[in-house]
Order: structure tokens, then C-alpha cells, then sequence
């Protein structure tokens, strides 16, 4: 028998994961909506992959030395003996996909997005969870440096678009031709100081220098500070392709930081990475400002080789719903995330009226004017209430009257004027009636009399 601490638990969501009721969907479903209308809007083409994939894809992906594969993964054996892993992330699934259906044998490039949940198993924390919703962008088969500077303009003007004030850091980590010889000035670099550097650090020296630079404890992050700049040892190729992409980030008035330490905590990188930062504001004066990444990618050349041992140039990028909408609720007025609140509010006064209402109610849906109701409720007082502070322009009473001779009554809920219409009629009778009355932020009307509840 359970106990009642366990049964307790049960009633509880998983560490790490969270319910989304409707006043967060509503935020999260207007950001996927202008993000998705936008990407449509620029030649993008949408794809869904599953929520699971087999779990070498990932390993040959990702590398073995990556905090994705080593602490955040969550695999499993499925009942026929296959080893998956929850995707972690959307790019490689975006990429499988692509060889899988043929996509390199149609006109180049290939533009995607997708949209669905990834997982990880990360500490817990404002914004962060273990299950969230990834927004991802990308360009397959195309090595310009107008599809990295593509791609960057289309986070920037989705950020824009849901008024999130970010701001746009830059590097590049070179090829397979020049990242090798900075990777040596690098281990020599962080040898001298190999003592100073924290457990997982000392690992990733070993194992894959770069991602030093990618450490957020305090003292690595002193350290890299004075580190070798990748800047300095890149190839003449990577060079222009570099200030191809600075050429096209002036040209579109898109300002942006240099930031020669950013690599990204992902093997398949190369050439250029981005990341979209916002500053959170203290929540008192004895705490610093925060910095927040919202969004970020970049080119990742050689994940077509790991994966389908073909070269398939290709860039992208994702931003994290989630922490996109929790940056809204603390930075933005989300009036107009809330949606368009009902015109019409359906009052019905008895079984009679219930049944009419029922019907009505279909009816108003193919008419496609917004309706509210409160079918459970019997009281006219409390439904007037609900009317009033929903922020209905009109009200529709049905009584048990109103319902035997087929009419329902129209009321103004701001003059409280009213009439009286067979059913026939009703529709395009409110059509005319909202029309009349230009939508706006709809306020809650003022409590009812008894004198106004008589006149009913």
C-alpha cells in the first residue's frame, strides 16, 4: 500500500519539468506562432522529427567529451534492445533527416525550422528546465556567408518581433585547417596554469582544449581572459569568410559584439558561432546584473561528414521558448500576448435555454464570432458578473421565454440597452453590432444594480 508521502510525490511533476497552464501557453503558442510566420515569411520550410533518436547518433555528433553526452543525455533501452536517447537537441536530428529523405539531391540550399521539446538533464533553475521547447532554424548546403549572416538576421528579427531587446556576440573557431595549430597555442597556454583550472576543466584539457574557453567557474573564466584569441591563427579562408559575415551584419544594421572567447559547448562547430544575450536587472541592489543567452548556433561544416560521410555545408541556430517567455514576463507588457478576450457572452436562464444555447453556440463558431459562456452557472447575476469581467461588448440572455419563442435578447453591455431578435437573425444582427464597436484592450465593465438586473 502506498503511503501518503509517496502518494503525495506522485501529485507532483518530475524535478526538472513543470505543467504549462493557459495563461503560459498563451505566451508560449504567440512566440511559436511569429517565429513560425516569420521563418515561413524568409523560405523556410518546416520538419518534425521524433522526440527520441538512436543514441550513437548523438555520440558521433556530439563528441564524447561534450556536457551534453557526458552528464545530460537521457538514454534507454527500448524493450526491443535498442539504446535511444531523448534528443537533446534539434540540429542532429535536422541533419539525419536531410540524408535520410534525399534532401541533397534537391535544389540547394535547404532551408528547415522546427519546433518541440528536447531534453536534458540539467540542474534545475529559473528558465532552465529538463524538459523545454526548442525553436530551431537551419541551412543545409550552403557554405556563403550569406546564410550564416541569414541566419542571424532571422533570430534577430524574431527577437525584435516578440520585443525581446537582445544583444548579438560573435566569433569564429576556424576550419580543420587553422584550428589545429591554435589548439596548440592553447594547450601550451593553459599548461602553465593547469593546476589553477577546476575538475572538469582539468578533463577538457585532455580531451578537448577548446571548450575551456566555454567554462563559466570563476577562476577558468579569469583564466581565459589573457588565453590565445582564435582570431589571431585563422586561415586566409576562414578570414574572409569571417569578414564576409561582418560586411553582411553592417550592411543590415545588425549591431554586434565580438566576443574572441565564444565557441559553443558543441564538437560540430566551425567558422562562425553567435549567441543572443539579454541583461537581467538585479532583483535587488546587493545582486548583479545577469546575463541570459536566449538564443544561439553557427556553422557546422562537418557534421554532414560524421553523420553521412558527405560534406554538407551548413549553418543554423535555436532559441529556447521557455527562457524566451520568462524574459517577457519580467521585461514586457504581455496585454497583447493574452489574445482577443470574447465580444459575446452567452447567459442562458434554465434547461430550455441550456439546450437553445448549445446549439447557438455552433452556430456562432461558423460564424466565427468570438463567444464566451458559462453554461454551468443558473444565476443571471453571476453570469453578468462573468460577462463584465471578461470584457464583453455584448451580451446574449436566453430565458426560459426566450427560448420558447425561438429569440434571444441583445444587450450593450456598456449603455445597457437592449433588443429582442429571433435566432434567425442573431448573427448577422452582431456582426453589424461589432463592427460598430472598434476592438480594443477590453476593460471590465462596472458591477450591476438591482435596477439593472430588474429591467431583465
Amino acid at each position: 500500500m502506498l503511503s501518503k508521502q509517496f502518494k503525495k510525490e506522485l501529485l507532483k511533476t518530475p524535478r526538472g519539468t513543470r505543467d504549462l497552464l493557459e495563461s503560459d501557453l498563451v505566451i508560449f503558442d504567440e512566440i511559436k506562432k511569429r517565429a513560425e510566420e516569420l521563418a515561413r515569411y524568409y523560405g523556410y520550410h518546416k520538419i518534425q522529427t521524433p522526440a527520441f533518436e538512436h543514441a550513437d547518433l548523438f555520440l558521433a555528433a556530439l563528441g564524447d567529451t561534450t556536457d551534453m553526452v557526458e552528464k545530460q543525455m537521457y538514454t534507454f533501452r527500448s524493450r526491443g534492445g535498442d539504446h535511444l536517447v531523448l534528443r537533446p537537441e534539434k540540429t542532429v536530428p535536422t541533419m539525419r533527416a536531410y540524408f535520410e529523405h534525399g534532401m541533397q539531391s534537391e535544389p540547394q540550399p535547404v532551408m528547415v525550422y522546427s519546433v518541440g521539446s528536447c531534453f536534458r538533464h540539467e540542474s534545475p533553475q529559473k528558465g532552465r528546465f529538463r524538459e523545454f521547447t526548442q525553436f530551431d532554424l537551419d541551412i543545409l548546403g550552403e557554405d556563403l556567408a550569406v546564410a550564416d549572416a541569414t541566419t542571424i538576421r532571422m533570430f534577430n528579427l524574431i527577437f525584435k518581433e516578440i520585443k525581446i531587446d537582445a544583444t548579438l556576440e560573435l566569433n569564429t573557431i576556424g576550419d580543420k585547417e587553422c584550428r589545429p595549430i591554435y589548439r596548440k597555442e592553447l594547450v601550451a597556454y593553459y599548461r602553465k596554469h593547469f593546476n589553477q583550472l577546476c575538475k572538469d576543466c582539468k578533463r577538457r584539457y585532455k580531451e578537448n582544449p577548446l571548450r575551456l574557453l566555454d567554462c563559466k567557474e570563476p577562476t577558468c573564466a579569469e583564466l581565459k581572459q589573457k588565453a590565445p584569441q582564435m582570431i589571431e591563427y585563422l586561415c586566409d579562408e576562414c578570414k574572409k569568410h569571417f569578414k564576409s559575415v561582418l560586411e553582411f551584419m553592417d550592411t543590415l544594421e545588425i549591431s554586434y559584439r565580438l566576443n574572441p572567447y565564444l565557441v559553443r559547448g558543441l564538437d560540430y562547430y566551425s567558422r562562425t558561432v553567435f549567441e543572443f544575450i539579454v541583461t537581467i536587472p538585479p532583483e535587488n541592489e546587493k545582486e548583479p546584473a545577469r546575463r541570459l543567452e536566449v538564443g544561439g548556433g553557427g556553422r557546422y561544416d562537418y557534421l554532414g561528414d560524421v553523420l553521412g560521410g558527405r560534406h554538407v555545408p551548413a549553418v543554423g541556430g535555436a532559441f529556447g521558448v521557455d527562457r524566451v517567455a520568462e524574459v517577457l514576463r519580467q521585461s514586457a507588457d504581455l496585454e497583447e500576448y493574452k489574445g482577443q478576450p470574447p465580444r459575446v457572452f452567452l447567459i442562458q436562464l434554465g434547461d430550455a435555454a441550456k439546450k437553445k444555447s448549445l446549439y447557438l453556440m455552433e452556430e456562432f463558431r461558423k460564424a466565427k464570432i468570438p463567444l464566451s459562456q458559462s453554461l454551468s452557472k443558473d444565476s443571471i447575476r453571476g453570469q453578468l458578473r462573468i460577462a463584465s469581467k471578461v470584457g464583453a461588448d455584448f451580451s446574449l440572455i436566453i430565458g426560459q421565454k426566450e427560448a420558447m419563442d425561438g429569440t434571444v435578447i441583445i444587450r450593450d453591455m456598456d449603455s445597457g440597452m437592449q433588443e429582442s431578435l429571433p435566432f434567425a437573425k442573431v448573427i448577422e444582427r452582431l456582426h453589424s453590432k461589432l463592427k460598430s464597436v472598434p476592438f480594443s484592450k477590453r476593460m471590465p465593465k462596472a458591477e450591476f444594480s438591482e435596477e439593472d438586473l430588474n429591467q431583465l
